[in-house]
């Protein structure tokens, strides 16, 4: 069991390390955003249909819940965009800081979503987030603006996603919600591309190194790091996962720095607000953590 326990944690780093690479991946690819987004989907959806059909997974929901699952697909769709918009028009590290600011986007929206009342030491870690921002904006505003308003934007709906995607994992199996969301991502970009005529000879003439990038953008950093996140937490605490997940921007602004290096290199001052933003998101993840274990604890079994 132990021993379980010790190659599922190093699993999940390992996957948390791919969830950085995500990032380099979307700088290194020549694409822009959106025939970027509309490939990593397609073919990750393409991929996870397959593991449904031989897992033999069940395909038929309510209408309801399909409307719903095109309305999350549609949220994702936007998210990546905004996030590989963010990438190109500024860096990896910038936008993988500001992605940071994602989890208190979610502390405000679960309220709405779930209606319970704002937590008060929620609302003091957003403080302190938006003065980590605001150090990172003095510091690289001028040159990389737009990106960090994407960067912000994509924190935003990725939250909007997670809060939205709570209440069907509890429901149904998380292979068969990521295919249904995916393929409608997929859905309403290409309905933007026809109606915008961008479904040119020039859209479908890829080189051979951006196929390989996009295969493994797809693949491992989608379609595999989905599903095997959800087996670890079979054998790990949600403890030891929220602090593993919040490495995910350390390992991708580390591979940035030794894979792209120079365009990755900010001034001191971005670094301070980074460090500000990711100490607060792991602050909050440790006392929300306790503050669970401890309602466990003196709740009646």
């Amino acid at each position: 069991m132990q021993n379980a326990k010790l190659l599922n944690y190093l699993h999940l780093h390992f996957i948390v390390f791919i969830w950085g690479f995500t990032a380099v991946l979307g700088a290194l690819i020549s694409l822009e955003a959106i025939p970027l987004v509309w490939y990593r989907m397609g073919i990750a959806t393409i991929l996870i249909f397959l593991f449904v059909v031989v897992t033999k997974k069940r395909l038929k929901f309510p209408k309801k819940t399909i409307a719903y699952f095109f309305l999350l697909g549609l949220c994702i769709a936007l998210h990546w965009l905004s996030f590989f918009g963010a990438i190109k028009e500024s860096n990896v590290s910038i936008t993988l800081s500001i992605m940071s600011t994602g989890a208190f986007f979610t502390a405000f929206l679960e309220p709405l979503f779930y209606k319970r009342k704002i937590i008060w030491y929620e609302v003091f870690f957003g403080l302190i987030v938006m003065v980590g921002l605001y150090i990172i904006f003095q510091a690289e505003g001028e040159a990389y603006y737009s990106g960090m308003l994407l960067a912000l934007l994509a924190a935003f709906l990725g939250a909007v996603f997670s809060v939205g995607n709570g209440r069907l994992a509890e429901k149904y199996e998380a292979s068969v919600i990521s295919l249904y969301e995916l393929f409608f991502g997929v859905v309403c970009i290409s309905l933007y591309l026809l109606l915008t005529g961008a479904f040119t000879e020039s859209f479908f003439t890829i080189s051979g190194t951006d196929w390989l990038y996009l295969f493994i953008l797809a693949s491992a950093c989608t379609a595999y790091a989905f599903i095997a996140s959800i087996h670890v937490m079979k054998w790990l605490s949600p403890y030891t996962v929220m602090l593993t997940i919040n490495l995910e921007p350390v390992y991708g602004i580390i591979l940035a720095l030794f894979i792209l290096k120079d365009s990755e290199y900010m001034k001191p001052e971005f670094y301070y607000g980074a460090l500000i933003i990711l100490a607060t998101v792991v602050a909050n993840g440790i006392i929300k953590t306790k503050k669970r274990r401890k309602n466990n604890r003196i709740s009646p079994s």
